[in-house]
C-alpha cells in the first residue's frame, strides 16, 4: 500500500512539474534614476503592463504554456551603465530586451545583444546610427532623426516663418543627432544658423549661452536634448527677455515639460515632435491604452510607454509565429513583422529594423497643456 501511494505521489509530483510554465525572460533597460527617471519609469511601467497582460492570456509557445518575466534594469542614462545593464541581462540569459530609452545608451548596449543574438527593439531611441550598424538584431518602432529633425526644420521656416535661428545640443548622441538633422532641413529650407552652442544633460545653468544668443536676436531656438534640461532653459530665457520660439524633438515634447519650466511657458512658444502618433480610429485605441495605463499605474503616459507596450508585445508575437523562444530562431520571424496591429499603429520593419512609414506629431503647448497641431509621415 504504501508503495502504491509512493509511485502515486511521484506521478503527482511528475505531473505537475511536466505542467509548471516555461519561464520567458524580457529585460527592459531605462533610466529609473538621474534628471529623466520619470521618462524611464513611464517605459517601465509600459513594459509591466504589456507582461501582466500576457500573463493573464496564459500563452502557449511551442506546444507548452509559458510565463513571462519581466527583468527591469538601470542605465541612467549613462552609456557605460547602460553597456553594463545589457550584459547583465545578457548574462541572466534574457530572451529578448526592450529598450533603450536614449540612443546614447542603446547604441553601444546594440552591440553587446548583437554578440549575443538578443533581438533588441527600442521604444525612443532615434540617433540614425542605432539601425545602421549592420546588426540583425537591432530594432525600433518610431520614426528617427532624419524624419523628426527634418520635420521640424522644415516647420520652423515654413510654419513659424523663422529666419534666424539658434541651435543647441547637451552632446548626447540624441541631443547632438536630432539638432544636427534641424539644422540641415532648416538651412535647406532657406534659413540661417546664427549660432550652435553646447551644454550638456546634466546642466542647470544656460546664461551665458542664451545671453550670447539673445544678442543676435534669433526667432527660434533649437534644442536638442531632454526636458530635464529643457525646463530651466526655458525658464531661463524668460528671465533674460528672450522671447523667441523654442523648439525641440521627443526629448522635450512630454507632458512634465511645463512644470519642469517654472510654469514659464507662454502659449505657442514651445513646438517639438514626438516620434509616432496617430490618427482617425487608432487614436481611439490609443486612448484606451492611456486610461488602462492611468487605471494600473496612477499616472498619466509621459511619451513612450504605449511604444514599449507594442515592443513587447512585437517580440512574443514573434516567439509565438516561431513556435519558440530561442532567440536564434525568432529573430528571422521578428525581422519580417509586417502589419502587426499595435496600440501606437500598425509596425512592419524594413531590412534595417526601421519602422517602415513612421509618423511624427507636432505639438505645442497652450494653457499649461500639451497640444496636438498635425500627425505627418
Amino acid at each position: 500500500m504504501k508503495k502504491q501511494l509512493s509511485l502515486l505521489a511521484f506521478v503527482i509530483i511528475a505531473t505537475a512539474c511536466s505542467q509548471k510554465p516555461e519561464v520567458i525572460k524580457i529585460g527592459h533597460v531605462a533610466p529609473l534614476s538621474g534628471a529623466i527617471a520619470h521618462l524611464g519609469k513611464d517605459n517601465e511601467n509600459g513594459a509591466r503592463l504589456a507582461i501582466e497582460e500576457l500573463n493573464a492570456k496564459g500563452i502557449s509557445i511551442g506546444g507548452k504554456k509559458v510565463q513571462f518575466e519581466l527583468l527591469a534594469e538601470d542605465d541612467a542614462a549613462d552609456p557605460k551603465q547602460g553597456a553594463s545593464a545589457a550584459q547583465k541581462l545578457i548574462d541572466q540569459k534574457v530572451n529578448g530586451v526592450v529598450g533603450h530609452l536614449n540612443s546614447g545608451t542603446s547604441i553601444p548596449a546594440s552591440k553587446i545583444y548583437s554578440d549575443a543574438g538578443v533581438p533588441q527593439i527600442s521604444p525612443s531611441s532615434t540617433n540614425p546610427k542605432f539601425t545602421r550598424q549592420g546588426y540583425k538584431t537591432t530594432f525600433r518602432v518610431v520614426a528617427d532623426d532624419v524624419h523628426l529633425g527634418g520635420t521640424l526644420g522644415r516647420y520652423a521656416i515654413e510654419k513659424l516663418s523663422a529666419k534666424n535661428i539658434a541651435v543647441i545640443d547637451d552632446r548626447s548622441a540624441y541631443g547632438q543627432g536630432v539638432a544636427d538633422e534641424f539644422e540641415k532641413a532648416a538651412k535647406a529650407a532657406g534659413g540661417t544658423i546664427i549660432g550652435r552652442e553646447f551644454t550638456t544633460d546634466k546642466a542647470t545653468d544656460f546664461t551665458a549661452i542664451l545671453t550670447t544668443i539673445k544678442g543676435k536676436k534669433p526667432d527660434v531656438i533649437f534644442f536638442g536634448g531632454m526636458d530635464a534640461v529643457a525646463g530651466p532653459m526655458i525658464k531661463q530665457m524668460k528671465a533674460l527677455g528672450l522671447n523667441a520660439k523654442f523648439m525641440g524633438g521627443d526629448g522635450i515634447c512630454t507632458g512634465e515639460l511645463f512644470k519642469l519650466s517654472g510654469d514659464t511657458i507662454a502659449d505657442e512658444q514651445v513646438y517639438c515632435a514626438e516620434a509616432g502618433g496617430v490618427e482617425g480610429p487608432q487614436e481611439m485605441i490609443l486612448a484606451d491604452f492611456n486610461a488602462k495605463f492611468k487605471k494600473r499605474f496612477n499616472a498619466d503616459v509621459q511619451i513612450y510607454a504605449p511604444y514599449v507596450y507594442d515592443a513587447v508585445n512585437v517580440l512574443v508575437d514573434a516567439m509565438v509565429k516561431a513556435n519558440s523562444s530561442d532567440p536564434a530562431k525568432y529573430l528571422p520571424v521578428l525581422a519580417k513583422t509586417t502589419g502587426f496591429k499595435g496600440v501606437t499603429g500598425d509596425i512592419s520593419f524594413d531590412e534595417k529594423g526601421d519602422i517602415k512609414n513612421g509618423a511624427l506629431t507636432l505639438h505645442s503647448f497652450k494653457d499649461g497643456k500639451k497640444i496636438t497641431i498635425a500627425v505627418v509621415r
